[in-house]
């Protein structure tokens, strides 16, 4: 693969996540990337026991901010070539796949995770 470099749009995978953004510093093994936009908002509950609702504590994972900077494994980066969405309005895209995928699954972590949803759009989209 070729070798990113800073100012670079790409995509990024962080977590259950992914972002539209930009390389704004090369670190070893890593990318710091600045998130312009969600491509994927990321998956609700325990990050090392998904889809499971039965564990201690149900995490709520909001996405990264506008402009929020993350240090990136470089095998989760690749290249991106298109025009990058609005922050907003890909986020608004994201929570509603999200939501759409969470409606048509019945199980308990599908509806905490759509509890958890409905939690963090309260927050997202305040003004």
């Amino acid at each position: 693969m070729a070798e990113l470099n800073i100012g670079d749009q790409v995509t990024a995978i962080y977590k259950t996540g992914k972002y539209i953004g930009e390389i704004t510093e090369r670190r070893p093994q890593h990318y710091l990337v600045r998130v312009l936009a969600v491509a994927k908002h990321p998956m609700q509950g325990d990050l090392h026991n998904p889809k499971d609702a039965a564990i201690g504590f149900f995490h709520e994972r909001k996405a990264l901010s506008y402009r929020e900077q993350a240090n990136i494994p470089e095998k989760m980066v690749k290249p991106f070539d298109g025009e990058i969405p609005e922050y907003l309005e890909s986020l608004k895209e994201a929570t509603s796949k999200l939501r759409a995928e969470l409606q048509g699954d019945d199980s308990a972590w599908a509806q905490q995770s759509l509890r958890n949803l409905e939690s963090l759009e309260k927050d997202y989209y305040k003004n």
